[in-house]
């Protein structure tokens, strides 16, 4: 069982991987045998973890790369197939988690609107629609989109990202069933309350969302990175279209991921 979970010599391409759970999927891929790109638009971090990468004795690429312009998409994965010949399992990790500050429907303007949808929306499809002709030349490969609780429920003054994340949710379903006969599966990864360095793991709001989650507590990311390495690896090989949340039980729970509480003790 435990070879089925190894990656060895597998070229793992990652959108968004240079912080946060990104940053923690690669790290947890390439101790278990993976070859890393890592994708972002911020050149800096993505050195940063792929010269960690490389000190686990991994190859790494950083390439800047803004992935919602199908240029640089393209370019992206003719840079990778030169210097690997192969992409194995691509991360459509990309995402922001509003492109600015919480605001009624109607204040929202079309630039953020189309800013957001293509951050958490249409970077997937482009990468997957890029690289997908080659896995199925080559058999088969996988394919991990990462949505949120969001992507399932809505938010409170929270429209493109619950928009963009809900629509990753039927794309990995379309993608599924669509590219299943080539050998090429798609699931996705439904990360809860997970605080990186951008969202403040020490934060009073951190503290405080985790009494209202079955487990207990927030998330941490290095928990994500098993799960990475089981979706890339052989061992998730008849898992196809499946969604894996990783969230405390938070969307069983039902209340903290929308934003709304009771505002007075409910006597049942």
């Amino acid at each position: 069982m435990l070879e089925k979970l190894m990656l060895q010599d597998k070229t793992v391409v990652i959108t968004g991987g240079g912080t946060g759970l990104g940053k923690e999927m690669c790290l947890a891929m390439a101790r278990a045998g993976a070859n890393l790109v890592i994708a972002a638009r911020r050149l800096k971090p993505i050195e940063e973890v792929s010269n960690l990468v490389r000190d686990l004795g991994r190859k790494s690429l950083a390439i800047s790369t803004d992935a919602t312009n199908t240029t640089e998409v393209k370019a992206l994965f003719n840079t990778v197939l030169a210097e690997f010949g192969k992409v194995d399992v691509l991360f459509n990790n990309a995402g922001i988690v509003r492109e600015d500050s919480a605001k009624p429907i109607w204040e929202i303007s079309d630039e953020s609107w189309r800013i957001g949808i293509d951050v958490n929306l249409s970077t997937a499809f482009y990468c997957s629609r890029e690289i997908s002709k080659h896995m199925a030349d080559n058999g088969g490969g996988k394919i991990v989109n990462v949505s949120s609780g969001f992507g399932f429920r809505g938010g409170r003054d929270n429209y493109m990202y619950a928009a963009g994340k809900g629509g990753i949710v039927n794309l990995t379903r379309a993608m599924a069933t669509s590219l299943g006969k080539y050998g090429i599966t798609t699931n996705c990864i439904v990360p809860g309350f997970i605080p990186t360095e951008v969202t403040d793991p020490d934060s009073e709001r951190a503290k405080q969302r985790g009494r209202f989650i079955p487990i207990g507590r927030v998330g941490k990311p290095s928990e994500m990175g098993p799960l990475a390495v089981y979706l890339a690896s052989s061992a998730s090989d008849y898992m196809n279209g499946e969604f894996f949340a990783i969230d405390g039980g938070g969307l069983a729970g039902g209340i903290a991921p929308t934003l709304h509480a009771p505002e007075i003790p409910l006597e049942i």
